[in-house]
């Protein structure tokens, strides 16, 4: 989904306060209606669109925003004007510390907070990343971890803040 695609569906108020509702945690149309405030034919309406959209995805109650298409919306709005990553993928490092640290930030957020990675999947995340690219994931492993955005211990890694107990 284009960014424009998904601002223009989130413009409508109804469409917003759905989604904002399933954010929160509503899961099926009567708690999405209790939580947004809504009668129940607008909830339905706005979720066939958000729905046939893509999305709200799930079964009727066990709805879901797929957040996924925030991320790729936003890595399509960066990737028109970022140099080093395009489509998901890491072209090179910047030299400069400062971009460097902005686009190891952005490679960061492949991996989800709290959780551990055992070393053979920070591998592959990364290795998803580097393919194709002038910098291998072993290099930006390092580069993660040196600049406090991975944490490593007993050959697990996550992301730096979160919980480290097993």
């Amino acid at each position: 989904m284009t960014p424009d695609a998904l601002i223009g569906l989130l413009a409508d108020p109804v469409r917003l306060r759905v989604v904002a509702a399933l954010v929160l945690g509503a899961r099926n149309p009567a708690e999405i209606a209790e939580k947004a405030g809504l009668d129940a034919r607008r909830v339905d309406g706005a979720l066939r669109k958000l729905r046939t959209a893509g999305l709200v995805a799930g079964q009727p109650n066990e709805m879901l925003v797929r957040q996924d298409l925030f991320e790729q919306a936003g890595r399509v709005e960066r990737a028109a004007e970022d140099p080093f990553l395009r489509d998901g993928r890491l072209l090179k490092l910047p030299a400069q510390r400062t971009r460097r640290r902005a686009v190891l930030e952005e490679v960061c957020t492949a991996f989800e907070p709290g959780r551990r990675y055992p070393e053979h999947e920070v591998v592959d995340v990364l290795r998803s990343w580097c393919d194709g690219g002038e910098v291998d994931h072993v290099t930006v492993r390092r580069y993660l971890v040196d600049e406090g955005l991975l944490d490593r211990a007993d050959g697990f890694y996550w992301r730096s803040g979160g919980p480290v107990g097993i």
